[in-house]
C-alpha cells in the first residue's frame, strides 16, 4: 500500500467515452463488502473527471469546481477489487452541472449516483446554527479511542488501515456494553499525502458522510445495516487537520431508519452534511 491510499482509491483509468475503471483495495470495506461512502467518493471522482475531460472551449470548467451533492442509490454490495464506472454529463452550466454515474462490478450495477457539481462556499457564512460537535475538541481528546489494529471496531471497519480514525467513547455506548441515544461522534483524518491534495481531501470529506458506526448499535441492535439511499453535500473544502463527525437518528423504525452525518473541519466550519435511508439490522 502507498502513503496515499485514498488517492489510489479515487484514481480512475480511462476506458473510453465516459467509461472508467477503478480498483477498490480491501481496506475500503466494512466486513467483507465495500464501504458505501468509499463508493460514493469514486462516483464523485468519476463525475468530476468526465465533466473536466469533456469541457467545451466556450464553457471551461473552473478549477475550483467540486462535487457539491452526491445522491446515490445502492443496488448491490460489491466485493473489493476492480469496478467499472460510467459517467454521463446531463447538464453543463456556468454555475451548476449534473453528471449521472453508474458503478458496477462484473456487469452487475452496484451504485447509481446523480452528482451535482459547482464551486463550494469559501467565504464567511451569513448564518451558522450551533451544533453538538462545536463542543467536541478539534483533535481527539486524551480519552478518545484510536481505532488501531487492536481496537474491536477495527476488526470490521477496515477503513482504519487507510486513514486515521478515533472514536468518542462517551458517545459510543455499545463499546461499553450499554445503551444510549442513537448518536455517535468520532474524528477522521486522511493521511498526509492524501490531505495535501485538495481534490483528494474533498473526496475524503465526502466519504466521511458515511463513516460512523450505525447508530442502531447504541440501542443494542447489531448487524449489517444496509444503506439504500444516501445523499451527501460538500458545503466547502476542508481545512487541513482532523474532521469532527457526528451521526444521529430521530426515528429507528421496525424496518427503516434515517442516519444523518455532520462533519466539521479543524476550523469548526461545516464541510459535509448527509442523510441516508438504511435498513434496521435483522
Amino acid at each position: 500500500m502507498t502513503d496515499h491510499p485514498f488517492l489510489d482509491l479515487t484514481t480512475l483509468t480511462t476506458a473510453g467515452s465516459g467509461h472508467y475503471t477503478a480498483h477498490i483495495d480491501p481496506i475500503w470495506t466494512i466486513g467483507p463488502k465495500v464501504h458505501g461512502g468509499s463508493m460514493m467518493a469514486v462516483c464523485a471522482a468519476a463525475a468530476l473527471r468526465e465533466l473536466t475531460e469533456t469541457a467545451q472551449a466556450d464553457l471551461p470548467v473552473d478549477p475550483a469546481v467540486a462535487p457539491l451533492a452526491v445522491s446515490a442509490n445502492y443496488l448491490a454490495a460489491p466485493d473489493p477489487g476492480d469496478v467499472d464506472v460510467v459517467a454521463t454529463v446531463r447538464k453543463r452550466g456556468r454555475q451548476v452541472s449534473l453528471v449521472d454515474v453508474e458503478l458496477s462490478q462484473a456487469g452487475r450495477p452496484a451504485v447509481h449516483a446523480a452528482v451535482t457539481l459547482g464551486v463550494p462556499d469559501a467565504g464567511d457564512p451569513h448564518y451558522v446554527e450551533s451544533h453538538v460537535l462545536d463542543g467536541l475538541p478539534a483533535e481527539p481528546s486524551a480519552d478518545a479511542q484510536a481505532m488501531t489494529a487492536d481496537h474491536p471496531m477495527a476488526q470490521v471497519v477496515h477503513l482504519s488501515q487507510g486513514c486515521d480514525l478515533s472514536v468518542d467513547g462517551s458517545s459510543a455506548h455499545f463499546l461499553r456494553g450499554r445503551q444510549g441515544e442513537p448518536q455517535v461522534r468520532m474524528w477522521a483524518r486522511p493521511w498526509p499525502a492524501d490531505e495535501e491534495d485538495p481534490a483528494t481531501a474533498a473526496l475524503f470529506a465526502i466519504m466521511t458522510g458515511d463513516i460512523c458506526a450505525p447508530v442502531t448499535m447504541n440501542r443494542g441492535i447489531f448487524g449489517w445495516a444496509p444503506t439504500v439511499q444516501l445523499t451527501t453535500y460538500l458545503r466547502r473544502r476542508p481545512a487541513p487537520g482532523w474532521l469532527r463527525v457526528m451521526a444521529s437518528s430521530t426515528v429507528l423504525g421496525d424496518t427503516w431508519f434515517e442516519e444523518d452525518h455532520t462533519v466539521l473541519d479543524s476550523t469548526g466550519a461545516v464541510v459535509v452534511q448527509s442523510r441516508q435511508l438504511a435498513m434496521i439490522p435483522r
